[in-house]
Formats: C-alpha cells, sequence, structure tokens
C-alpha cells in the first residue's frame, strides 16, 4: 500500500493537475485502466458510474465540451489511511448551452491501489444550494 506521504505526493499532483486542467494527462499518468468513476446524481446519459478509461475520458470530454471554467479552486489532499485520499474543489462554471452560471462545491475521493494508480473515485455535493 501506498504510505501516506505517497498519497500527499498523488493529491498534490492531482490538484496541479486538474488546476492546469491537464485532466488527460492526470488520467493517463496516474490511473488504473479498470478504474471507476461514481457521480453522486445520475449524468446526462442516465448514468452515475463510469467504468473504465474510455468511459471516464467520455465523461470528462462532455463536461469541459458543456461548461466553460470560470475559475477553480482545489484545497487538499486530506489522507485517509493507505488507500485514499480527498479534496475539495470549488467551481465556478458557466454552461454553455444555457449560458447559466453556477458555484459548484465538491468532494472528490480517490481510492489508490497498491502499485500507487487510482482505482475508483467518488464525488459528493450538497444537493439544492
Amino acid at each position: 500500500m501506498p504510505t501516506p506521504q505517497e498519497l500527499m505526493t498523488l493529491g498534490t499532483t492531482l490538484i496541479d493537475l486538474c488546476k492546469a486542467q491537464k485532466d488527460g494527462e492526470l488520467r493517463a499518468a496516474h490511473y488504473s485502466q479498470d478504474a471507476v468513476s461514481v457521480e453522486a446524481m445520475a449524468m446526462p446519459d442516465g448514468n452515475r458510474e463510469a467504468a473504465g478509461m474510455e468511459a471516464i475520458n467520455a465523461k470528462n470530454e462532455w463536461w469541459y465540451g458543456a461548461h466553460e471554467i470560470n475559475s477553480l479552486d482545489i484545497d487538499g489532499p486530506y489522507v485517509h489511511g493507505t488507500d485514499r485520499f480527498s479534496v475539495i474543489f470549488d467551481i465556478d462554471v458557466t454552461a454553455k448551452e444555457s449560458g447559466d452560471r453556477m458555484q459548484m462545491r465538491e468532494i472528490g475521493t480517490y481510492y489508490v491501489n497498491d502499485a500507487g494508480k487510482i482505482t475508483r473515485e467518488e464525488f459528493y455535493y450538497a444537493i439544492g444550494e
């Protein structure tokens, strides 16, 4: 299992690459090929879960295609044991189709295997804010 310091390093790398909008680079280097991404609610395709890199990449392509990111702040990482860490995302986005601007806050928890690769990500957010 990774050490807490290795989780901190991976979490910091995740934050840096997300802030630079280099999510594809992040996934290519730090995710296992069979990783799973789980949202708190169903995405537009009706699924909460995207399994495998092809599905996760498609979900991320949809997100960036549908939204303009006005600002992104990420706090963390917060390590839990030797297999996971969480970060807090504060995101200000504009939906490209409607022009609606919204602020979002969500927690992302990332599970890491013995090889130091992310195997699962789960996103949590408040509903109705």
